[in-house]
């Protein structure tokens, strides 16, 4: 069968961390900086760890250059490692069977395309185990742009098994807008899954290609989608 990328987002899409993520930042905003905030005012949903970092940081006019964000983001996953285990999180319904399933599937190669610094996106799917369901990613590291991260998942999915993806064999999978237009900006199809923040409502105005409430009908899933 011909290959299939799948490029999954992490938070709201694969998992709930139980507001671990959120606590971890403003740890590491008291920690690093001395400012308390509860972070309401933040858009956290779909942005890169850097650019919620960045975001954090011009409201409270502190410079944003590479070495404030540097140490905001180590603090913040020193203690996003300490908030996961305290977190009531999950695995979002069907994640695991549908991960396993994929796995099988010798055309199915498994990616992340995720806001998340690749070592948190490590520390979340690995306390959740299923870490090691995914051979390579695209992170918050390699650029603070989400819409910029398509290209690096592409060209490491082509180190990994010598193909070049084209447009059409690419899937992205998330649960906000901003993981739509993401993969709208790499030409790839675009899945929307309605277990986060944003309702199938509000999803269908972004206009994804596939809109789904869940993962939990594996068979109808993999049987709709082709994979």
């Amino acid at each position: 069968m011909q290959k299939r990328l799948l490029l999954f987002d992490i938070d709201g899409t694969l998992i709930h961390s139980g507001g671990a993520g959120i606590e971890a930042l403003k740890r590491a905003l008291k920690e690093r900086f001395g400012i308390e905030d509860n972070l309401d005012d933040i858009e956290i949903a779909g942005m890169t760890d850097s650019g919620i970092v960045a975001s954090i940081l011009k409201k409270h006019k502190i410079a944003t250059n590479a070495e404030n964000v540097a140490a905001f983001l180590d603090s913040y996953v020193h203690f996003l490692s300490h908030e996961l285990p305290r977190r009531k999180g999950k695995l979002l319904p069907g994640v695991l069977e549908l991960l396993k399933t994929l796995k099988t599937r010798e055309h199915i190669v498994l990616g992340l395309l995720t806001g998340n610094v690749s070592r948190g996106a490590e520390l979340k799917l690995g306390h959740y185990g299923v870490w090691h369901f995914f051979e390579f990613g695209a992170f918050a590291d390699d650029h603070h742009d989400r819409n910029q991260l398509g290209s690096f998942a592409r060209a490491r999915a082509k180190e990994k098994h010598g193909h070049e993806f084209s447009e059409q064999e690419i899937d992205v999978i998330g649960d906000t807008p901003r993981d739509i237009a993401c993969g709208k900006a790499l030409g790839a199809r675009t899945i929307a899954v309605a277990t986060g923040s944003w309702s199938r409502e509000k999803l269908a105005e972004h206009h994804p290609d596939i809109l789904i409430d869940d993962f939990s009908n594996i068979e109808r899933l993999i049987d709709t989608l082709g994979w």
